[in-house]
């Protein structure tokens, strides 16, 4: 998977072995995207809306893809999910749910605040390599992202 379209990747995950997992993942696949990491809500929230050491940054316009754990200190992710979907600039960049929650109200809540998808991380981390893997494969190669 080496033909990658541009932008950057935001993942937004606390648990450094997670993170890392992903980032490996990502590698192994041959993604040759930028990845950012934001490690809580707040992080993500003043990147995107321009306060503390992000004032005067707009990066919506060079991010590809997010990938969102809901799990986070300072803001969950449902409210980032919720701030970012609800504002104009940030609204057309995919957000992918990642996270360990399988509860029944995150999964509807996710969806109902406006996710594109929706991944349970796999405790094994083959598998979670493999996930990775292809949520790169249909984000940065065969989706068409709007204009």
């Amino acid at each position: 998977m080496s033909s990658q379209k541009g932008g950057a990747i935001l993942l937004v995950e606390d648990n450094p072995n997670d993170a890392e997992l992903t980032m490996r993942a990502f590698k192994k696949a041959n993604v040759a995207n930028e990845i950012r990491v934001a490690r809580d809500g707040a992080e993500v929230l003043d990147l995107f809306f321009g306060k503390g050491e992000y004032a005067g940054d707009s990066p919506a316009k060079l991010l590809r893809l997010i990938l969102l754990d809901l799990k986070l200190p300072k803001v969950d992710g449902l409210e980032v999910l919720r701030r970012l979907k609800s504002e104009d600039r940030t609204r057309k960049i995919p957000i992918v749910v990642l996270t360990s929650s399988r509860e029944e109200s995150d999964l509807v809540a996710s969806y109902h605040l406006g996710a594109n998808s929706y991944i349970v991380k796999p405790v094994d981390s083959e598998k979670f390599i493999e996930a990775v893997h292809n949520i790169g494969l249909y984000w940065l190669l065969l989706n068409e992202p709007p204009h």
